[in-house]
């Protein structure tokens, strides 16, 4: 009988290997507190593998920043499309939060790792530049959802983002995203009180 022959799992780049071990320091300790070595120490590579992907400790940042507004961004798709009215499209974005927060509690929850990193950073960094973004396009989703919901749907988009900002300050102190919950509770009190567009005389945000 012929031998069946395996072969060890094929190690992942080092461009890979790299960045989540920054995802993991710069989550767990901070940006400033993580060194390039100890990096390159949990990535298992040489020096070397770091600048051929990256110029700088900036650029690791830079990516990293990338990497968890990509993560959301999944989770977010994910619960969207799941969603078939406008009130579920918001509270999508609240359970994207919180899934993010869940993962993120496996290994150590420290609340939001954008606001986080943009914390570290001085202004005019590419990387707060960066977090306001993602910050904003959330924003921009829920006002897409509350479109033709509400007559102001960017003014129920601010108090809800702030709203989900908050949870998510206070649920890195305590080290849980149950707080998480709790907000989204709030969006589902404040999306059953809001008017409808019927309300304002069939006005509404465009």
């Amino acid at each position: 009988m012929a031998v069946e022959r395996t072969h060890p799992p094929r190690r992942r780049p080092a461009r890979e290997r790299l960045l989540a071990a920054a995802a993991r320091r710069f989550y767990a300790d901070g940006i400033a507190a993580t060194g390039i070595d100890a990096v390159i120490a949990d990535a298992g590579v040489a020096k070397m593998s770091l600048y051929n992907n990256f110029d700088s400790k900036d650029a690791l940042v830079a990516e990293y920043i990338a990497a968890r507004h990509q993560e959301w961004l999944e989770l977010y798709a994910d619960r969207s499309a799941r969603a078939t009215t406008p009130r579920e499209g918001v509270l999508a974005v609240f359970d994207a939060y919180i899934d993010h927060a869940s993962l993120a509690y496996e290994h150590g929850f420290r609340g939001c790792g954008l606001l986080n990193a943009a914390a570290e950073l001085p202004t005019g960094h590419a990387g707060r530049a960066a977090v306001r973004g993602h910050k904003e396009q959330v924003e921009a989703i829920l006002v897409g959802h509350l479109r033709g919901l509400v007559p102001d749907a960017r003014a129920l988009a601010r108090h809800l983002s702030l709203l989900l900002e908050g949870g998510m300050m206070r649920a890195g102190l305590e080290g849980t995203p149950d707080v998480l919950s709790q907000a989204r509770a709030i969006a589902e009190t404040l999306l059953e009180a809001a008017p409808t567009p019927d309300d304002d005389g069939g006005h509404h945000d465009a």
